[in-house]
């Protein structure tokens, strides 16, 4: 173990938002030995590492296995939504690129009489969600069940399911799905 631990350790440290003085606390070693790995000065044994990370706390598989050259972005303003679909049915999705992602979410948005189809929907996922504004009729498996706001729904996507607004003023949704398959 040598070469860019140290660099890792302090790089997943600081994500975590600890000092260097606050992971000795929590891990039980001297500040000095936090920073002499941080600096390469010293090589830890597995035990000493191991026993320096249950202060974060990380796993050894997942401080070593973390990708930390491609952090993902955390924030997103409304004007940086991906777009998915337009229209009297419209999807705005957090995130451009999902394939290393294991959770979609949208902003749906549904005008008064807009429905997702006549064809139900089906897909290799589970969903959830909370109407914002407006009543949505989810339909899932052959039941159907009118939502207003403040209402939520959690099903396995497998099953086949439809919105509709049944309402006067748009319908807004704002859902998950797991793993992305929308």
């Amino acid at each position: 173990m040598s070469g860019d631990l140290g660099t890792r350790l302090k790089t997943i440290r600081q994500i975590y938002g600890l000092s260097q003085r606050e992971l000795a606390k929590r891990a039980g070693v001297t500040n000095a030995t936090i920073s002499l790995i941080e600096q390469d000065k010293v090589s830890p044994s597995v035990g000493s590492l191991k026993k320096v990370l249950e202060g974060i706390p990380i796993s050894l598989s997942e401080f070593f296995s973390l990708d930390l050259t491609t952090r993902q972005r955390a924030f997103y303003r409304a004007d940086e939504l991906t777009q998915i679909a337009r229209g009297s049915v419209a999807y705005a999705q957090i995130g451009e690129n999902l394939s290393r992602r294991r959770m979609q979410i949208l902003h749906e948005r549904y005008a008064p009489g807009a429905d997702t189809g006549k064809q139900l929907l089906r897909h290799e996922s589970e969903e959830g969600g909370i109407v914002v504004r407006g009543r949505i009729e989810l339909t899932v498996g052959g039941e159907s069940c009118v939502l207003e706001a403040g209402d939520g729904y959690y099903f396995d996507s497998r099953l086949p399911h439809r919105f509709r607004n049944v309402g006067e003023e748009e319908a807004e949704i704002v859902s998950a799905c797991t793993p992305p398959s929308f």
